[in-house]
């Protein structure tokens, strides 16, 4: 007695077979004794792991005659084995037993309905539409995919409420468990279908393929509402869908099911702000959002409008009858509290994410997590591959796999890819827990790297000065943009993330990094002169000439940062702080080209201050400066200089002088600059013709006008610089109204739109002349 072990009572030494009747420790000893794990058992039997695992721990007692004789099959028992754990299963089964061939149905209810459900009218009409259209010939399926948090399951089990009228013959709903380890097999899907339609345990076929074909015979003759919800892929759907018959399937799944054929797609989208804020008003109720309603909103905006979050956010006041909306709001304003402040009970924002995060492969999580760490709202799989450290074409896959996951949405025209604002935050914890802070600088810094070096190449398009036959810098230069238009693109799809990276550069001391990328955006820069971020560019690339002790450099950059302030975000006090000192710099250095170009960008900020004679005098002292150079770039900067001084000089009232100068600017144009292309002047001649145009419309020189202000607006068209153009039109726009022009009003309607789609401050004058054409045509 003293030799058996603690359990050993139950065991026959000798055999080695349990002589205990339960069912579950013999079939753990039986499986022990041939030397099999639960899953290899489950793949020889076809009895899923879940199964095998709630039969030896006694949660199911008694499973029926033909799982026992696969296991013993399995398990290779002989006759009186397999007889004794037959008898076994047995005792387990209920008592009295019915007859072989009936058996009570297995009940497969609709789940309760949401009362306080909100939204989504647009979706159940188009339900509605397919169940109507459900017949013998006809079996509907629709899958309703989205991301994490959508309310999939929410508003499937709706819409079968919604829908239960129109399937008489039944409304049965199974959860296919697809963000469990192991989800429901459709072997056991189907076992518990057949006997919701009242197929005895007995008589319910061994195979998957025969129970399908079963379970389609069953359904065929029926007018069945079948939910399966939170299914996993393609292979567990299809053999659940009835082949024929009036019936409606609705599938909820966080994957997309894109290998589902036939299929109708309901595709969730967020809530829109009046709609969060509804759903909100349902659970909490009307007075206290009327109490707080920007708060109500707030705290929408917040939840991303994503219905579990607003759900969460709703409960959790709810139990907090006394609380504030504006507490809550003040919780989430904090991004890093905010998926702590989304969690009611057992509802949690961060649990929902979690579920989809841990079914992903390594390099698809990696690429998630890592994707939090892109600037901007969206990111390209380039910017991905580089932050995840994989080859581009397996970021590619990657992102395509998050996509249909309902972890990212891909924008529906470029390859890009985006988060919700919630997803994004989860993403970003998952970085500092798994990667920590050495493989996330690791990786920001190799991004960074790579980034600003593509910037840089793809920004010397559009340089004059530069060597467009020396070879390419670009990290890839197969993949480099060819042309100013690809380089364009990148530029402006990019604009978010090579900007981070020259902050980083900046940050981490790459001085001469950041100096080369500003110089080179320094051309691109004036074809987009309404994007504000040029004056941090600069700020920082005139730093960086500052911290490397490059006086002549860091005037350079001054020069660049002045012109920001005066026409990217129209701060002339800030202008003329940088173009002073660029002034001492440049003097510092002795450099003469810079030194004019600081006196010209000192008077245009004296000018928008309204100290006019002072920024005459910088512009005529900046003019004798560069005519005293012989340098191309002194050329250009003298046509700068001589346009904007008349321009002033018109603004003052003397329009005659400032037509000689403007035309001086035109003869120059005219006789060409060595080393500069036809290109470049016909923009700098393009400038003097609009200048023309308006000197003598100040003259009142009407029919004079209108040509010059043309050609100019289409120089500046075909250059694709809006911000030129569309000041070109305005000014075309009220020449042709004193003329009377049947295009006037269209053509100041079209100035103004597009000026205040660039801030421009002169839409305000825009609007000006389109009500004085609305009030007399014939005054202007």
């Amino acid at each position: 007695m003293s030799g058996r072990a603690g359990w050993a009572g139950d065991v026959d030494v000798r055999g080695g077979t349990p002589s205990t009747e339960d069912f579950g420790q013999r079939l753990r000893v039986l499986r022990t004794r041939a030397g099999l794990s639960q899953e290899a058992l489950s793949h020889s039997a076809g009895v899923s792991v879940r199964a095998l695992a709630d039969m030896e721990r006694g949660r199911t007692r008694g499973p029926q005659r033909r799982t026992v004789r696969a296991l013993a099959e399995a398990l290779g028992l002989d006759d009186d084995e397999a007889a004794a754990l037959e008898a076994s299963a047995a005792l387990g089964r209920p008592r009295p037993r019915a007859a072989e061939d009936t058996a009570a149905p297995v009940t497969l209810a609709l789940p309760r309905d949401i009362q306080d459900f909100t939204a989504r009218d647009a979706a159940l009409a188009r339900l509605t539409d397919l169940a109507q259209d459900a017949g013998p010939d006809r079996p509907v399926v629709a899958v309703v995919a989205g991301q994490p948090g959508l309310g999939k399951t929410a508003f499937a089990v709706h819409a079968a409420h919604r829908l239960a009228p129109h399937f008489p013959d039944g409304q049965l709903a199974l959860d296919l468990h697809g963000m469990d380890a192991e989800p429901t097999t459709p072997r056991d899907a189907l076992a518990r279908l057949l006997g919701a339609m009242g197929i005895a345990d007995s008589a319910i076929p061994a195979g998957t393929d025969d129970r399908a074909s079963l379970w389609r015979s069953l359904a065929a003759d029926r007018r069945l509402l079948l939910l399966l919800d939170n299914a996993t892929d393609e292979s567990q759907v299809g053999p659940l869908l009835p082949g024929t018959g009036p019936s409606l399937t609705l599938v909820t799944s966080r994957q997309a099911l894109a290998g589902l054929t036939s299929v109708h797609r309901c595709d969730l989208a967020l809530l829109r702000r009046e709609e969060a804020v509804e759903l909100l008003t349902r659970i909490v109720g009307p007075e206290r959002v009327r109490a707080e309603a920007q708060a109500a909103r707030d705290l929408a905006d917040l939840c991303g409008h994503l219905p579990l979050a607003v759900r969460i956010a709703g409960q959790r006041l709810l139990s907090r009858p006394h609380e504030r909306l504006g507490k809550l709001v003040a919780r989430l304003a904090a991004e890093g509290r905010r998926l702590d402040g989304l969690q009611a009970g057992s509802l949690r924002v961060r649990a929902a994410f979690a579920l989809s995060y841990r079914q992903l492969r390594d390099e698809s999580a990696t690429f998630l997590r890592r994707a939090a760490l892109a600037a901007g709202a969206d990111l390209s799989p380039e910017t991905g591959a580089l932050l995840a450290g994989l080859p581009y074409d397996e970021a590619v896959a990657c992102a395509e796999e998050l996509t249909d996951a309902g972890l990212l949405q891909s924008d529906p025209v470029a390859e890009r890819y985006r988060f919700h604002d919630l997803l994004r935050l989860y993403a970003a914890e998952q970085v500092e827990a798994e990667d920590g802070p050495t493989a996330r600088d690791a990786a920001l810094d190799r991004t960074t790297q790579w980034m600003l070096r593509r910037a840089t190449a793809a920004a010397l398009h559009f340089d004059v000065d530069h060597d467009h036959t020396a070879p390419s810098t670009d990290p890839d230069p197969e993949g480099a943009p060819t042309g100013r238009e690809e380089a364009r693109a990148w530029l402006e799809a990019e604009r978010a993330q090579w900007l981070a990276a020259l902050r980083r550069a900046h940050d981490t001391g790459r001085h001469r990094q950041v100096l080369d990328t500003a110089e080179a955006m320094h051309w691109f820069s004036d074809l987009n002169q309404h994007w504000e971020q040029w004056v941090e560019v600069f700020q920082r690339s005139s730093d960086s000439a500052r911290a490397l002790g490059s006086r002549r450099e860091e005037a350079a950059h001054l020069n660049y940062l002045a012109w920001a302030h005066n026409l990217c975000v129209h701060d002339p006090r800030s202008a003329l702080v940088a173009a002073d000192a660029a002034i001492v710099a440049a003097r510092d250095s002795g450099d003469g080209l810079q030194e004019g170009w600081a006196l010209g960008y000192a008077a245009g900020a004296l000018h928008r201050l309204g100290r006019t004679d002072e920024a005459q005098t910088r512009l005529r002292e900046a003019a004798r400066c560069l005519a005293s150079q012989s340098s191309p770039q002194a050329r250009l900067a003298q046509l700068t200089i001589l346009n904007t001084l008349g321009t002033l000089l018109r603004q003052t009232g003397r329009a005659t002088e400032a037509l000689d100068i403007h035309r001086r600017s035109e003869q120059i144009c005219r006789a060409g600059v060595p080393g500069r292309t036809d290109q470049l002047i016909a923009l700098y001649h393009a400038v003097a013709r609009q200048q023309i145009g308006n000197d003598l419309a100040a003259l009142e020189r009407w029919q004079e006008a209108e040509p010059p202000l043309r050609q100019a607006l289409a120089a500046f068209e075909t250059a694709q610089m809006p911000a030129w153009a569309e000041q070109a039109r305005l000014d075309l726009g009220q020449v042709l109204g004193a003329l009377g022009h049947p295009e006037a009003r269209e053509t100041l309607v079209a100035a103004h739109d597009a000026l205040a789609g660039l801030r421009s401050p002169r839409q305000d004058e825009a609007a000006t002349a389109l009500a004085a054409l609305d009030q007399d045509p014939a005054a202007m």
